[in-house]
């Protein structure tokens, strides 16, 4: 083990990992895992429903998909998201192509207009914070500070976020309006939160009327296993604690049709959803109905979707198989990091020993691998212990992953060998 070692033994260590980094640098690698892209190959799985002939382009009650009307999206795609919401079809609003535009519309209007019977977000100038679960998905961060909301990171646990910690600040302060949560094989680190966790958000008691739960479902479909991961239905929970206005779920096919042509929804009460819809009237006259009816005539129904996404899973897994094969042979033996292995989703999150995610991070860019940047999984891109990097592993071929993987697992070692010898 590393950290048995004397300071003569770590530095003649050091020369010999440098050496081995340096013959990998020397191999000029351009390879990129610094997002959870999907693959071509998983991509072209969807291929087949651009040339689905869509008729007349109406719909089973009649509506022309080429028309104006149906702003909150057609029945059709309705009734086949609605499982993934979790909600009544007449609770379900369909979007573009990203849930992230659904989530930061939902904060703008939040911030413009308010939420029903509750004024807008930081009126009178009052500070607005939300609660961000850490690890956790960078590009949400990003949206929280772009609108100058306050984040207060909250530790995830094996269970999902720290819910002690959740109660007791969503309690105690009325300008904490929301939390961003990944319920379901959790980006980065891959966790399915608890029946308890899901139980405990259902029922949050808040200072602030107006608090939301932005439930970003975005990989409720995305097993890699034959025993997926069962994620409790926070609408029906909050229903029984008079919360149902607490919780907006996202859900989207960006990883499961095309990332740049799916489409995404929101599910939330009646109440919420009728104020959406006003709200939305003023912006659009609705999303691309003709795409909305392309996907439901493609999957049909909830079954359709899951054999599809078993073709994704058999592209997906070899992939994580490669990850965890390299960490476990190169890393696990001399302990020089840990990592959950999900059981679904788009990533790994490896935390290395304290002060060396940022050299790991840099060492790969060097050899020619890219990787996210260290603390882009915490508020402000500051990770505190500086040890969390998210491995991507989904669009570069396996040969690439593998190659990928020796790279990061060297760098892993240098950097390790320089932290505790310095």
């Amino acid at each position: 083990m590393y950290g048995e070692l004397s300071k003569g033994e770590l530095s003649a260590l050091k020369e010999k990992l440098s050496k081995e980094y340096e013959a990998l640098k020397s191999k000029g690698l351009k390879l990129d895992m610094s997002r959870g892209k999907p693959s071509s190959e998983q991509l072209d799985l969807s291929n087949a429903m651009m040339k689905i002939d869509l008729g007349d382009y109406k719909t089973d009650v009649g509506f022309d998909c080429r028309n104006y009307g149906a702003l909150d999206g057609i029945n059709e795609t309705k009734r086949f998201l609605m499982p993934l919401l979790g909600v009544e079809e007449e609770c379900v609003f369909i979007g573009g192509n990203s849930s992230l535009q659904l989530m930061y519309d939902a904060i703008a209007r939040a911030m413009l207009f308010g939420t029903p019977n509750a004024a807008p977000w930081g009126k009178n100038g009052s500070p607005v914070k939300f609660l961000c679960p850490s690890p956790g998905y960078d590009r949400h961060f990003t949206m929280l500070e772009a609108f100058g909301i306050e984040m207060i990171t909250v530790p995830m646990l094996e269970s999902g976020p720290d819910m002690d910690m959740v109660e007791k600040l969503a309690a105690e302060d009325k300008n904490i309006k929301g939390i961003f949560c990944v319920p379901m094989y959790s980006n980065p680190c891959g966790i399915t939160y608890s029946d308890e966790t899901v139980r405990r958000f259902a029922a949050l008691k808040t200072a602030a009327f107006d608090f939301r739960i932005f439930w970003d479902n975005a990989y409720c479909v995305h097993h890699l296993t034959d025993a997926p991961e069962k994620l409790l239905n926070i609408y029906d929970e909050c229903v029984k604690h008079g919360n149902e206005n607490k919780v907006y779920i996202f859900v989207s096919t960006s990883k499961i049709t095309f990332a740049g042509g799916g489409i995404s929804a929101i599910g939330s009460s009646p109440e919420n959803t009728e104020l959406a819809r006003k709200q939305l009237a003023l912006q659009t006259i609705g999303f691309d109905r003709i795409n909305q009816l392309r996907h439901a005539r493609f999957f049909k129904d909830l079954d359709g979707l899951n054999q599809h996404m078993e073709k994704h899973r058999a592209i997906v897994e070899p992939k994580f198989n490669v990850v965890f094969e390299a960490l476990e042979r190169e890393i696990l033996p001399v302990k020089l990091g840990e990592w959950h292995k999900p059981r679904g989703g788009y990533f790994v999150s490896f935390n290395g020993l304290k002060g060396t995610a940022k050299r790991v991070v840099e060492l790969c860019k060097q050899a020619g691998v890219v990787l996210t940047g260290a603390g882009a999984t915490f508020p402000y891109g500051a990770d505190p212990l500086d040890r969390n990097i998210r491995i991507a592993p989904t669009f570069p071929p396996e040969s690439e992953l593998v190659s990928a993987m020796e790279v990061f697992c060297a760098a892993v070692k240098l950097a390790s060998a320089e932290v505790l010898s310095a």
